[in-house]
């Protein structure tokens, strides 16, 4: 299965995600943002997510699939002020997405053309049986 990957995601909220329970995660990284802004929600719709980070990202990395529940981007206004005297104002763009856990996985290949592209992973869903 051809997924939309999210990389560089804590191992603490995989953990949790894993234990069943829906998540909102916020995305300040680009290439995640970038990876989720052309999903639409829905029952069919899966992001694969590993906390191996995105330049070290290989066939055989283990991570989980999701299922997308929602998503919202937002840019966020940010003062920094410089000496006292001066400030700026900033704006950043983050982006909350709702998921819930469907399987563990493992990537088979990447396909990742640059910071402003989406990152896609080939995955298959693993499964782990025990002899009785």
């Amino acid at each position: 299965m051809k997924c939309a990957a999210l990389t560089g995601i804590s191992p603490e909220v995989i953990k949790d995600l894993k234990a069943g329970k829906p998540r909102t995660i916020e995305l300040q990284s680009t290439h995640n943002i970038m990876s989720i802004a052309g999903i639409k929600p829905g029952p069919d719709s899966h992001i694969f997510m590993t906390s191996v980070d995105l330049e070290d990202l290989d066939p055989g990395d283990h991570g989980i699939c999701v299922i997308v529940l929602a998503i919202s981007v937002s840019m966020k206004r940010m003062m920094e002020f410089a000496h006292g005297l001066y400030f700026e104002e900033r704006e950043r763009m983050s982006a909350r997405v709702q998921v819930k856990y469907c399987a563990p996985s493992v990537v088979k290949a990447v396909f990742h053309e640059g910071l402003t592209q989406p990152t896609y992973v080939e995955v298959f869903k693993t499964s782990c049986y025990h002899a009785g």
